[in-house]
């Protein structure tokens, strides 16, 4: 059996959308008697009818809607393969996949799409919601293109880490609670406390700091989601250490105290790729846009 002809599979999802050869006809700019001939090939090439012919509309019989359902898939697979040929080439337009955590999706990645769109509004990027473990466990298999993520980062083979961003760590506590002007671990190990979990590296910043202090505290719970902690320090569960981060719900700052630390705590960010010549032109855009909002 040949192979199939992804235009003919085309022109069957067609009719099965739209229910007449003429409606599909219109809609793939062919002509009807191109249409019939593509059904009538991929009938004879599958030696299975594929549709039935009515009076007013053409519906599929069982094997064409099943061929219809894989098909979908399979055009889908092609178009991503064309586009990553356009990416690789043309960085103007194509898919970047990103990777990292919910604070910096809320509080830093809005400015860096909004100014990315400016200047590519035809690249799209999709944003994944990921530790700084698993985005680079995803870049080295090549399932993910740019990682913001927590440094220092541990030697990878083809992957490449810059210095991106540091965010000052303060103390986020209920407001109701009496809090010094700058919290010490002391202080706040002796609190109720809400950390991220054990596997991140917010978590391991977090306990060496209080482990310089002395103090190896437990925490009520843990997550891995800064609005959702916040949430938690508002309604009076538990104090937090995290990034300083800016938020426009008001009721929510009304219920909590973001207060300085002592001794300071920095966390650092960097951007994460694979190496510059097997990353594609919109990748590369997408990084040039990032790195226009490094700190120097």
């Amino acid at each position: 059996m040949r192979q199939l002809n992804l235009d003919q599979l085309r022109t069957l999802i067609a009719i099965a959308d739209l229910g007449t050869f003429s409606a599909a006809a219109k809609a793939l700019h062919l002509a009807q008697p191109t249409v019939s001939l593509h059904i009538s090939e991929l009938e004879s090439r599958l030696g299975a009818q594929l549709v039935v012919r009515g009076s007013r509309n053409v519906t599929p019989t069982a094997a064409g809607a099943a061929l219809v359902e894989r098909g979908r898939r399979l055009l889908r697979d092609t178009d991503e393969a064309i586009d990553a040929v356009k990416r690789q080439t043309e960085g103007r337009t194509g898919r970047v996949r990103l990777g990292t955590s919910t604070g910096v999706v809320v509080d830093l990645l809005p400015q860096v799409l909004e100014a990315l769109g400016t200047v590519h509004a035809g690249i799209d990027v999709e944003v994944s919601i990921l530790g700084s473990n698993e985005a680079m466990a995803r870049l080295a298999a090549g399932t993910l293109d740019i990682g913001l993520v927590a440094m220092p980062q541990p030697p990878g083979r083809d992957l490449v880490v810059t210095p991106w961003r540091d965010q000052p760590m303060m103390a986020f506590v209920p407001q109701r609670w009496k809090a010094p002007k700058r919290v010490t671990p002391a202080w706040l190990a002796a609190q109720p406390l809400i950390f991220n979990d054990a596997t991140t590296h917010m978590y391991r910043l977090t306990m060496e700091w209080f482990a310089e202090a002395g103090f190896a505290p437990r925490a009520r719970i843990e997550l891995n989601y800064d609005a959702a902690i916040q949430s938690l320090v508002a309604a009076g569960y538990g104090a937090a250490l995290l990034p300083l981060q800016h938020t426009a719900d008001d009721a929510l700052n009304q219920r909590m105290q973001v207060l300085l630390i002592t001794p300071k705590l920095t966390r650092r960010l960097g951007i994460a790729h694979r190496l510059p010549g097997v990353i594609d032109g919109a990748t590369q855009s997408v990084l040039k846009v990032l790195r226009t909002f490094r700190q120097l």
